[in-house]
């Protein structure tokens, strides 16, 4: 019998004001985010911070990871017009840190890329001083893709390293464990960029396994590490196979600190874009 939720990691419905502009705000430009879509437990929290992270190009994914709440179809066009409406939500909310990220569209020639460069550049152009981060899928490992967004610059490339790899064919198929680590390491030999990853735990890997991802991490160049508790979306994905307690996260952080990451985030309810603004400063 699968253990239930720990009380650590359930969170209150918070409905205010600033949800409910939010929320309008985000209706009125059409436009999905992540909190929604992976039905992120610090979603309200984020609301009432005036945040939210962007999700573009649709919310049906090319990819079926076995985690992931995002469902796996066939994707609509771009929308075009969705860069400026972006850059017109963050100015709308009074962001002073953007987060963008999207589903993986392995359909398009360039994975995605310019878009986001056009997004970042349409923030840009509209609210000069905003941060923008970015957490992109691994564009089949293709440099000039990778290249697109060196160009477009943004204050922090994110790309999650999801699990360790012994679990990547059973929880990400449809990728590589190396070619994650070689996008990351590509922009930082590359670009001034700051670059991030993020990894989940309770799948069923092992305390020496994690360790040799922070590792792998380091290696890769990577400046920021987020690791938080793998929560089942629903019975249709995969179980959990641990539910870490709150000493354990301490013990994690530890050794982050052992494997040289000098800049991480890590708990029960840590998700990659959770205080991402916080984290960059």
């Amino acid at each position: 019998m699968r253990e239930r939720l720990p009380e650590y990691l359930k969170r209150p419905i918070i409905d205010t004001d600033k949800t409910r502009t939010v929320r309008k705000i985000l209706k009125t430009k059409c436009l999905n985010t992540v909190c929604e879509n992976a039905r992120c437990p610090n979603k309200n929290e984020c609301y009432t911070k005036n945040t939210a992270t962007f999700l573009v190009m649709g919310n049906v994914c090319t990819r079926n990871c076995r985690y992931c709440n995002i469902g796996c179809a066939k994707p609509e066009p771009l929308d075009l017009k969705e860069p400026e409406h972006i850059a017109q939500a963050v100015q709308a909310l009074g962001l002073k840190y953007s987060v963008i990220t999207s589903v993986t569209r392995d359909d398009l020639p360039d994975g995605g890329a310019q878009h986001f460069a056009d997004c970042i550049n349409a923030i840009r152009k509209l609210t000069p001083d905003v941060k923008v981060e970015i957490l992109t899928p691994d564009f089949k490992g293709d440099k000039n893709s990778l290249d697109i967004i060196i160009k477009a610059h943004p204050e922090v490339f994110n790309h999650n390293i999801e699990t360790i790899e012994r679990l990547f064919k059973t929880a990400r198929p449809q990728a590589i464990y190396k070619r994650s680590l070689e996008v990351l390491k590509y922009v930082k030999e590359n670009s001034d960029i700051t670059t991030k990853s993020g990894l989940m735990v309770g799948l069923g890997e092992t305390f020496d396994e994690i360790e040799q991802t922070l590792l792998d991490l380091k290696s890769a160049g990577c400046d920021i590490v987020t690791i938080g508790q793998y929560i089942q979306p629903s019975k249709e994905h995969l179980p959990v196979e641990k539910y870490y307690k709150p000493e354990e996260f301490e013990d994690l952080k530890k050794l982050a600190e052992k494997c040289g990451i000098k800049h991480y985030q890590i708990g029960p309810l840590v998700r990659s874009s959770y205080n991402a603004a916080e984290l960059h400063s």
